[in-house]
């Protein structure tokens, strides 16, 4: 029987419906930075296995929550800390906290505002802005935001202390009033029932290579030591430690409920945000946004940036511990990846928020990190994203593993101008439960 030409058309358009729906990424032409070759395009992706999530090192399987949580989470822990983030080395015993802002009734008497400093022994201060719902009946569930900027630019209220910055010289300097990005609407989460709270990362440490000389890490060195170790922390896990200061706060301010505080940053904010949560099981959710390489982007793909140009030394290895460079030649010989962070989280609720067009950072790979830890948290009993096509930008999946890609680029705004915030706040609500605000 002959076939029509228009028959073949047919066949080929619905041949190629399958990979549209499982990429929604158009392919983009190849760059190169720093000498080293950027893969855009899908086809190039080589093959690759991911390391087992429910497999003991030993070679036992994990089939019950008690060897994942005992046994197996242990040991993907350690093998993020030692290959990637690097090991802590803080007392928590050398803070103190001065609350001078303890209650002001601000957004037409609706919130409450705190400002909190606190001081890591002879080292960095840091300011703590917390907004919380006036008449909430009980402690508040809250949203830790890890911020690029001072809180004087990160919300519109006047009554906030003048933050500081470092600048562009790596100098110290007052941040001011005004700020590069729009403002965030405090009442969007106080009428929905949730506190808010912000902290800017350059507090706990300045974001640039001789930032140890000036932040946390420096603190904590052993006599002698003028650098960390390899497998000792970099600056994300400065980060990460100083925001887990920040919630044993929570622990004793009795109008916040410590046991439902959320987590949420922007780019190697998401990372730091991404990483504090998986580290800290006390914090009830994670938001990362656009985390992409060193977060939440699977680096055997060779998609975007990759571990070699994150970890060079002239951009920025140094947020991470030195042994992750080692792995930048071939990511398929390291023995942690991006699902065997987000398995971290489990039973807890994680949304990995994205933009279409941020090839830089993934969205495709972060979305089949999402995929590959979904067998964690059926283990839970929990329900992952139940799909391995990634949806179409705009249509969020809010269930215990969320996904959500904005139509557009890197950050929490999308291409139409609107925010990110609204699926953040159903995601929280769906997952955190707030008492209504009368």
């Amino acid at each position: 029987m002959k076939r029509h030409p228009i028959f073949f058309l047919i066949l080929l358009v619905f041949a190629l419906i399958p990979v549209i729906a499982v990429t929604q990424i158009r392919d983009w032409p190849d760059d190169e930075r720093e000498g080293i070759k950027i893969n855009y395009t899908e086809a190039n992706v080589p093959q690759y296995t991911l390391p087992e999530l429910l497999t003991l090192q030993d070679g036992r399987k994990v089939t019950d929550i008690q060897t994942w949580n005992e046994k197996r989470r242990p040991e993907i822990l350690q093998l993020l800390v030692e290959n990637q983030f690097g090991r802590a080395m803080g007392n928590p015993k050398d803070i103190s906290i001065e609350v001078f802002d303890g209650g002001s009734l601000v957004f037409g008497r609706k919130a409450l505002r705190r400002q909190v400093t606190m001081h890591f022994g002879k080292g960095p201060e840091v300011e703590l802005l917390v907004y919380l719902p006036t008449n909430a009946k009980k402690p508040s569930p809250l949203l830790l935001n890890i911020s690029f900027m001072a809180n004087s630019q990160t919300v519109d209220d006047p009554g906030v202390k003048e933050g500081m910055t470092w600048n562009r010289e790596k100098q110290r300097v007052p941040a001011g009033k005004g700020s590069p990005f729009p403002k965030l609407d405090v009442m969007q989460f106080i009428e929905r029932g949730y506190g808010f709270a912000t902290v800017n990362y350059g507090d706990f440490e300045p974001d640039f290579q001789e930032g140890l000389e000036y932040g946390i890490r420096k603190q904590y060195l052993k006599p002698g030591q003028s650098r960390p170790e390899p497998d000792e922390w970099g600056a994300i896990a400065a980060w990460a430690w100083g925001l887990s200061r920040v919630l044993d706060y929570f622990e004793v301010d009795p109008a916040v409920d410590a046991e439902r505080v959320a987590i949420t940053g922007v780019s190697r904010l998401g990372k730091t945000a991404l990483w504090t949560a998986a580290a800290d099981p006390r914090f009830a959710m994670a938001i990362p946004s656009c985390s992409g390489q060193g977060g939440a982007a699977l680096s055997r793909r060779n998609y975007g940036e990759t571990i070699k140009l994150i970890t060079l030394p002239q951009r920025y290895g140094y947020q991470f511990c030195a042994n992750y460079a080692k792995w930048g030649d071939d990511p398929n010989s390291a023995p942690m990846d991006a699902h065997m962070l987000i398995a971290l989280m489990a039973p807890r609720p994680i949304l990995l928020q994205t933009g279409d067009t941020d090839k830089w950072s993934d969205p495709l790979g972060e979305f089949q990190a999402a995929v590959a830890a979904e067998k964690v948290y059926k283990l839970f009993g929990k329900k992952g994203l139940d799909t391995d096509r990634i949806p179409e930008s705009g249509t969020p999946i809010l269930n215990d593993i969320g996904y959500f890609m904005h139509k557009g680029g890197h950050g929490m705004n999308a291409a139409d101008g609107t925010s990110d915030w609204s699926v953040y706040l159903d995601f929280m609500d769906k997952h955190l439960k707030p008492e209504p605000v009368p």
